[in-house]
C-alpha cells in the first residue's frame, strides 16, 4: 500500500539500541579477564621472586619478580627474610580496559621460599 510504513526500521532501531549494550557486557566481560590475569600474573611474579631470593639474596629476589611483568602493569615488589623464609610481595595496579590506564586499586601477590643451605 501507498503510504503505509508499518514496521518498516524496526530491526535498525533496535540494532542501534542494543549495541551499547552488548559493547558495555563485552567490555565489562573483558575488565574481569584482566583482573584474573593480574592476580595471576601478581601471583606467579611472587613465586618466582621469593624462590630467586631463596637460592641467591636478597637482590635477585626484586629483578625476579619484574622479569616476566612489562612496566605497563606499574609493578613494586618487596622482599623480606623473616628466619628461614625469603617473603616475596608483588603489586601490581588495577587495569582499565588495558595496562597502561590503572585506576590505582592494588592486586598483591605473596609467596614464600624457605632459604637454601650452602654447604
Amino acid at each position: 500500500m501507498p503510504g503505509a510504513r508499518g514496521d518498516r526500521g524496526q530491526v535498525a532501531v533496535e540494532f542501534v539500541g542494543t549495541v551499547p549494550l552488548i559493547l558495555l557486557l563485552v567490555a565489562a566481560v573483558w575488565e574481569c579477564v584482566l583482573i584474573g590475569y593480574a592476580f595471576s600474573l601478581a601471583g606467579n611474579a611472587a613465586d618466582e621472586a621469593a624462590r630467586a631470593g631463596a637460592v641467591h639474596g636478597g637482590g635477585a629476589c626484586t629483578a625476579a619478580a619484574g622479569r616476566h611483568i612489562s612496566g605497563a602493569w606499574a609493578m613494586e615488589a618487596s622482599c623480606t627474610e623473616s628466619g628461614d623464609l625469603v617473603k616475596a610481595t608483588v603489586t601490581l595496579h588495577l587495569p582499565v580496559l588495558y595496562p597502561g590506564l590503572s585506576i590505582g586499586v592494588p592486586i598483591t601477590g605473596e609467596a614464600a621460599a624457605a632459604k637454601e643451605r650452602e654447604n
